[in-house]
């Protein structure tokens, strides 16, 4: 029988522990102000194997690698001005971008699934940048969760999907954000929308001074692109305006529901409540229905994220 998951302090500490267990090869979730996120060392293929295996993920789904600040980053990988504009508007913070891979860059190929590409990330959440600095090495870190399902806003979730399958957790509270990075990356002098996320693209193209474009073809070049994603156990029914039978409801705005993304139809407490809400509904059994969600700025991140856990499972 596996040992039970550490439950760690974001104090001295819980943060020595957690750079230790990095270091030795193990796994720590940790939190982010998007998502808790499921680390461990990016330059040691053994211990990215274990993510992939904790999780159940496929492992043609590249990870995200979560750096100390902008200059571990630019060790890795070709940086360029665009890059570096958005690094300087938005990091720390909710924003991955996706460069190509310096010759020397040292991460296992595990972490990037094969591709000459990897998205990098330095977050904004202090217990995560306390124990990236105390680490001082490459994180890769999806979220901490089994592959699929709905991702983790508490150390609780984590618990109840990896408890006895990882090392520790680091537990700082509730995520802010609430919904996973923006992932950009670049097509010659083009910005690249990867994946909506917690930072909405109308700050990002005013920071370039030009539109973002939609990626082409179906090649999954970052995490979260695969189409069913952060799925409850039920079924999930969009656009709902009222709960069918044996329905669980989760309301926005005007529709009521068991629980309400946001009463008063703000987006960005709907971003912060939506993984949380369906975890509670989805304790509950049965099937869940969603009230409709604008798409309008950070809308556009929740209503990708409800398309996938909707999508029809393989």
């Amino acid at each position: 029988m596996s040992p039970a998951t550490l439950r760690l302090h974001p104090d001295t500490e819980g943060l020595d522990r957690a750079a230790k267990l990095f270091a030795s090869g193990a796994l720590v979730a940790f939190p982010t102000e998007t998502v808790y996120g499921l680390g461990a060392d990016a330059t040691q293929g053994k211990a990215v194997a274990a993510i992939y295996e904790a999780k159940g993920r496929p492992s043609f789904n590249p990870l995200i690698v979560h750096l100390a600040d902008t200059a571990a980053a630019q060790a890795l990988v070709e940086w360029n001005t665009q890059a570096d504009i958005l690094a300087r508007a938005f990091w720390p913070g909710p924003l991955t971008l996706v460069l190509p891979l310096r010759a020397d860059h040292g991460l296992s190929p595990l972490v990037t699934a094969g591709l000459p590409t990897v998205g990098l990330r330095v977050p904004a959440h202090p217990a995560a940048r306390a124990l990236l600095a105390k680490f001082g090495g490459p994180v890769a870190a999806p979220s901490a969760n089994p592959s699929g399902r709905i991702s983790p806003t508490t150390a609780d979730h984590v618990l109840a999907g990896l408890d006895g399958r990882i090392a520790a957790v680091l537990d700082d509270g509730p995520c802010t954000v609430g919904l996973e990075s923006t992932i950009i990356g670049f097509d010659g002098p083009h910005a690249v929308l990867l994946r909506e996320g917690g930072l909405p693209p109308e700050p990002i193209e005013a920071a370039l001074g030009s539109r973002l474009i939609q990626p082409s073809g179906t090649t999954i070049t970052a995490p979260g692109q695969m189409s069913s994603h952060y799925a409850p156990r039920g079924s999930l029914r969009l656009n709902a305006t009222s709960a069918g039978a044996g329905e669980h409801m989760l309301g926005f705005g005007p529709v009521k529901g068991d629980l309400s993304l946001s009463e008063s139809g703000d987006l960005v407490e709907a971003a912060a409540n939506l993984f949380g809400h369906l975890h509670q509904l989805d304790t509950l059994g049965g099937p869940i229905a969603v009230a409709p969600v604008p798409m309008n700025g950070l809308g556009r991140a929740i209503n990708d994220r409800l398309r996938r856990a909707a999508a029809p499972r393989d």
